[in-house]
């Protein structure tokens, strides 16, 4: 059997690649590190934006695992140029997996590199992998395998979110933060 754990950041100060966590957010990393205190972790796959890489960096020192970094996992582009009715745009886009704005990328894209990290990491010898990655990437993640999971439902998720695949004869997702956290 295979566990992945599929990782939203932590709260962030913004959305470009450098902006780091806020002090609520590197509170929620040490919270993330406490929720995996009992389980076993053969890897740690991140985006290379810092707010990924900073949101499992206290569970990562504390049980000695490099974080390998890893581009597939970078923030989804929806487009070059400033849109200020974005939320408008990205709402079509789970409509029409297609679409693609000038220099974005379609959903369809998106979810392809975030699969071939899945489909990698099934290849590997680990049997228990972390992926720590954006909203975005995750819900197109997550309507991969579950069709109603689109735009309304990237709207609920948490800064972390935290949810596990597992895959043996068959495949179940399940979010796991908010059924867990409370017992920290």
């Amino acid at each position: 059997m295979k566990n992945i754990y599929i990782i939203r950041h932590c709260e962030a100060e913004g959305q470009e690649p450098e902006a780091p966590l806020t002090n609520n957010g590197q509170t929620q990393a040490v919270d993330v590190a406490a929720f995996f205190e009992n389980r076993k972790i053969d890897r740690i796959i991140s985006s290379p934006f810092k707010r990924a890489i900073q949101s499992i960096q206290p569970l990562a020192n504390e049980i000695n695992i490099e974080i390998e970094t890893d581009q597939q996992l970078a923030e989804r582009v929806l487009s070059s140029l400033i849109m200020p009715d974005w939320f408008v745009k990205l709402r079509a886009t789970y409509d029409d997996f297609d679409l693609a704005y000038e220099g974005g990328e379609t959903s369809r894209e998106a979810a392809n590199r975030i699969l071939g990290v899945v489909d990698d990491v099934l290849k590997s010898d680990a049997e228990d992998t972390i992926l720590v990655t954006h909203g975005g990437l995750i819900s197109l993640l997550l309507n991969h395998y579950n069709k109603n999971f689109g735009f309304e439902q990237w709207r609920t998720l948490s800064n972390p979110d935290i949810y596990i695949l597992k895959l043996d004869q068959h495949i179940s997702l399940e979010r796991i933060w908010e059924a867990e956290k409370d017992n920290l």
